[in-house]
Formats: structure tokens, sequence, C-alpha cells
């Protein structure tokens, strides 16, 4: 058997033989700070038995605003994907626009900074012309709309035509603040 199994740890920290009472070795030296308790009653108090109810409150009261506060990120994050979504239709719808202008016959030479104009023949076939409607005597063919072809070979339709020139100048004249870049030519 052995030999320890019959030792025992006083309150002081010294090992102690059970049937002779006598401390063979010591744990920790004694002191003042070693015989008082390890834990003090002042820093370590019971709990009320409100308490564990009060913690669940606070934990659910957690629980909500982190719903809270996760539904509101996620409310955001769909208005930015319905504003996306309708920024991606109306680029689908400029770029349809804009392929069925190039596509469309054309007597002359398109230049970018002119204004056309698009009219339907009664065969449904779509042309360009120069000439406005207020410049045909009687104009013969269905008028769909005057568009400008602007320097990146897109159309703008002529009642943005102003809006545009004022956006352009306001990114003209920001890049020229800003990076000292030469003004933007053709517009």
């Amino acid at each position: 058997m052995d030999e320890r199994s019959s030792d025992i740890l006083s309150s002081d920290g010294r090992i102690v033989k059970a049937e002779s009472g006598k401390a063979d070795s010591m744990l920790v030296e004694p002191s003042a700070e070693a015989s008082s308790q390890l834990v003090s009653m002042k820093s370590v108090h019971r709990r009320a038995p409100t308490d564990i109810v009060e913690l669940a409150q606070e934990v659910s009261k957690a629980n909500t605003f982190v719903r809270a506060t996760t539904h509101s990120k996620l409310q955001q994050i769909a208005d930015q994907i319905r504003f996306l979504q309708s920024q991606a239709q109306e680029v689908l719808e400029t770029a349809v626009r804009d392929s069925d202008l190039h596509n469309a016959k054309c007597n002359c030479k398109k230049r970018p900074g002119t204004v056309y104009h698009l009219y339907r023949k009664e065969d449904s076939s779509t042309f360009l012309s120069m000439l406005s409607p207020a410049e045909w005597p009687t104009c013969p063919h269905e008028f769909l709309g005057s568009y400008k072809l602007e320097f990146d070979m897109s159309w703008t339709p002529a009642e943005d035509v102003d809006k545009r020139a004022q956006d352009m100048a306001l990114i003209d004249g920001f890049l020229r603040q800003k990076t000292n870049l030469p003004a933007l030519t053709g517009n």
C-alpha cells in the first residue's frame, strides 16, 4: 500500500501523517496571507434566486437587438439589390435602344455630336435622318424621336441633351480640379 495514502493536507498547507499527526513536508510557506481564506467572501457573494431570471432577460434582450440589427442590415441590402436591379434594367433598355438606333438605316455618315431623327416607314423599318419633323414639308413617316450621337457612340434622347451636358461639365470640372486632367473633348 502507498505510504502517502494516509497523508492529509492541513489547513496551513502542510502534509501531515494521519497516524502520527506530525508534519512531514510543506507545500507552501505558512504566512498570514496563506492562512487566510483563498477566496474573499466580499468579492464573491451569493446570487439571489431572481438573478437567473434577470440574466435570461438580458440574454433575451440582447438577442432581440441582434435580430433587429440583422433585420435592418438585411433590409438595407434588399433595398440596394432592388436599386441595382432597376439600374441594370435601365442599362439593358438603353443598350437595346442604342442598338436599335445603330441598326436603323441611315443614308449619311453618323458623326458624334450630331442630333439625328428616327422615323418608321409603313413597312415597319426604321431610319435615321438629319431632318427634323419641322423641316419636312409634310412628313410621310412616323416620327419616333430625336437622339444625339455621343462621342462614346451612345445615344441621348433630345430631351435629355441639356441635362447630360450639365452632368458632363460637372464631371469635367471635378476631374480638372482634382487631377489636373485636360478638359473632355467634344462636349
